[in-house]
C-alpha cells in the first residue's frame, strides 16, 4: 500500500511539473526575429510536430492569442505566431495589399526553412490566410479560417458595434466581450473573463496598434480583398487544399451567413459554427477548437 501511494505521489509530481513546464513554454516563449528582405518579422515558436503558422487579427500581436489555445494546438504541432510587417515589434510598414501581407507568411516560412505548413488565419488574418493558400499552394497543406469572411462582396456588413469599440486606442475587458464574444450569453461572458485573464499573464499593451493611421492600413487591405481584383472568390471554389471554416453564430465583424453561398460550391471544405459565440470562438472554446483543428489536419487530405 505504501509503495502504491509513493508511485501515485511521484506520478502526480511528474504530471504537475510537466504541465507547469509546458505552460511556461507558452507564456515565456522567446521572441525572435526573422530578417527578410530589409525588414524584421517578430515571431515565436512552441511545440513539436508539423508546423502551423498562425496569422493574426486586426490589431493582433504576439501576445493577443489565448495561451491555452496555443498550448493545446502545440501538443500536436509546432505553432508559429508572428507579427506583420510594421506591427508590434516587426519593422517596416504594413502593406495595404493583402497579397503583399501574405508574403510575410511565405518569407517567414522560407526563413525557417519550412517547405510545408498549415496556415490558420483569424479575422483579418483569415483574409491573409486565403491569399496565402491561393498564392502559395505548394506551401500550404491545410487552411483554417477563424471568424473571417470569403473574398469579394458579401451581403452582410460588419455591425456598428464593431466600429464603436474596435477603433478605441485601448480596449478594456468590456470591449473584448463585445468584440470577440457574445454579450447576451452568460457562458460566453464567463469564457471571456477566463480568456482575458490568460492573455493578461503576458500582454504588452504598448505593442498593440492604437492609431487611425495604422488602422487605415488594415482597412485598405480589407477593401482590396472585397474588390477582389485577383478573382480569389472564384479560385476559392476550386482550390484543392483542405479548408476548415470556424465561426461564431453572432460575429459582429464577419457574419457567418456570408459563407452560406459557398456551402455547395467549395470542393474541399468543412464548416463549424459555435452557438452563443462571437468573433473569437477559439478563445471561448480553446480546447475544443484546438481538438477540431488538430483532428482536421490529421484526417483531411
Amino acid at each position: 500500500m505504501k509503495k502504491t501511494l509513493q508511485k501515485v505521489f511521484i506520478l502526480i509530481v511528474i504530471l504537475t511539473f510537466g504541465l507547469t513546464s509546458y505552460a511556461q513554454k507558452v507564456i515565456e516563449a522567446k521572441t525572435k526575429f526573422a530578417e527578410v528582405e530589409g525588414r524584421k518579422l517578430a515571431y515565436r515558436s512552441i511545440g513539436k510536430g508539423t508546423p502551423i503558422i498562425l496569422i493574426n487579427r486586426f490589431r493582433g500581436t504576439l501576445d493577443t492569442w489565448d495561451p491555452l489555445f496555443l498550448d493545446k494546438v502545440a501538443e500536436k504541432h509546432t505553432v508559429i505566431t508572428f507579427e506583420y510587417t510594421g506591427i508590434g515589434s516587426s519593422t517596416g510598414t504594413l502593406p495595404t495589399d493583402i497579397t503583399l501581407v501574405a508574403k510575410d507568411v511565405k518569407d517567414l516560412a522560407d526563413y525557417l526553412k519550412i517547405k510545408k505548413a498549415a496556415v490558420l488565419g483569424w479575422s483579418y488574418g483569415g483574409l491573409v490566410a486565403q491569399a496565402v493558400t491561393l498564392l502559395y499552394p505548394d506551401l500550404v497543406t491545410h487552411s483554417i479560417l477563424l471568424g473571417t469572411g470569403p473574398p469579394g462582396k458579401n451581403e452582410i456588413p460588419l455591425e456598428q458595434a464593431f466600429l464603436d469599440v474596435a477603433l478605441k486606442p485601448i480596449n478594456n475587458f468590456d470591449d473584448e466581450i463585445v468584440l470577440f464574444f457574445e454579450p447576451k450569453s452568460e457562458v460566453s461572458v464567463a469564457a471571456a473573463k477566463a480568456s482575458h485573464d490568460r492573455i493578461a499573464k503576458r500582454l504588452d499593451v504598448s505593442k498593440i496598434p492604437s492609431t487611425m493611421e495604422v488602422f487605415n492600413l488594415y482597412f485598405k487591405g480589407g477593401e482590396g480583398f472585397r474588390e477582389d481584383k485577383q478573382n480569389f472568390r472564384e479560385q476559392l471554389k476550386s482550390v484543392k487544399t483542405p479548408i476548415l471554416i470556424m465561426c461564431g453564430d453572432h460575429d459582429i465583424s464577419f457574419a457567418v451567413e456570408n459563407w452560406y453561398p459557398f456551402t455547395r460550391q467549395l470542393k474541399n471544405a468543412q464548416m463549424i459554427t459555435f452557438f452563443q459565440s462571437g468573433h473569437g470562438p477559439q478563445h471561448q472554446y480553446p480546447e475544443l477548437s484546438a481538438k477540431y483543428i488538430t483532428d482536421f489536419i490529421k484526417l483531411s487530405k
